[in-house]
């Protein structure tokens, strides 16, 4: 699956979904890095990716045809616990249920949207 990390996502969740088979784009030390977020959204959606983050700005979005949206939002965050969120995310779900999907992963729950 085709997905673009967010700054904000730790390494070790960029490994584990590389190690996994997914196509990662992560801008971290590249000329992209700092991107405002609206041109992020815009470059997921012309790459057709999921876009993980832990930006609530994103939610915005959720109305709007797109490939899926994670957001991972903690009351004390930290790599591990992000980490393992995400991962938990990515047995739930698989690629073919992610277009349209905005899924919010909080510490005991998660609340999940699809675009009509």
């Amino acid at each position: 699956m085709k997905i673009c990390v967010d700054e904000n996502i730790p390494m070790v969740s960029v490994t584990a979904l590389r190690d996994s088979g997914h196509d990662i784009l992560d801008i971290r030390g590249t000329i992209e890095e700092g991107l405002p977020d609206e041109l992020l959204w815009e470059k997921v959606q012309h790459e057709n990716r999921l876009l993980i983050t832990t930006d609530k700005g994103f939610s915005d979005h959720r109305a709007e045809s797109h490939f899926g949206i994670l957001i991972v939002r903690l009351r004390q965050p930290n790599q591990q616990k992000i980490h393992a969120r995400i991962m938990q995310a990515m047995k739930v779900y698989s690629e073919k249920d992610w277009p349209g999907l905005l899924v919010i992963m909080r510490d005991a729950v998660q609340s999940v949207w699809r675009s009509s």
